[in-house]
């Protein structure tokens, strides 16, 4: 009979332990910046994108859903590099498994890409009414004096 696994300690929470993780994620940010192209490729995408969401004649949810669309994409591909550094750590060598883990992660990102697509098409869409005529782009605004 073989002794009992002891449990796991628990991890300490406070402060430093939040600033900590803080700190790991901010790095985690830039070394995908600095060492994934598809990564930076995404947050250009991101950062056009963005300012279009914003200033487009569209209530406030509308907005905020096509801007958590863009970040959606943003998060799939760091999910997706994270699993390809691991498995490439792990061995270069060619195996199955790896190379369906790692097509896994794609189709994330492709996902997230053609969600993306449909949540502002439909936005678009119901509200091209008020984007066609360019109203919001006359200056000043209305609700100016």
């Amino acid at each position: 009979m073989s002794d009992p696994i002891p449990p796991p300690e628990s991890k300490r929470r406070d402060f430093r332990n939040f600033f900590a993780s803080v700190r790991y994620a901010v790095e985690g940010f830039w070394a995908a910046v600095r060492h994934e192209p598809s990564f930076r490729e995404d947050l250009i995408f991101v950062a056009i994108l963005t300012p279009f969401a914003v200033i487009l004649p569209v209530n406030a949810v509308s907005t905020a859903v096509m801007i958590a669309s863009l970040f959606l994409i943003v998060i799939a591909e760091l999910l997706n590099s994270a699993v390809e550094w691991t498995i490439d750590d792990i061995s270069l060598e060619k195996r199955p498994f790896a190379k369906r883990a790692k097509d896994m992660g794609s189709a994330a990102v492709f996902l997230a890409y053609l969600n993306c697509i449909v949540v502002w098409g439909v936005i678009l869409f119901s509200n091209w009414h008020r984007i066609a005529t360019l109203e919001f782009l006359k200056w000043p605004p209305p609700f100016l004096p």
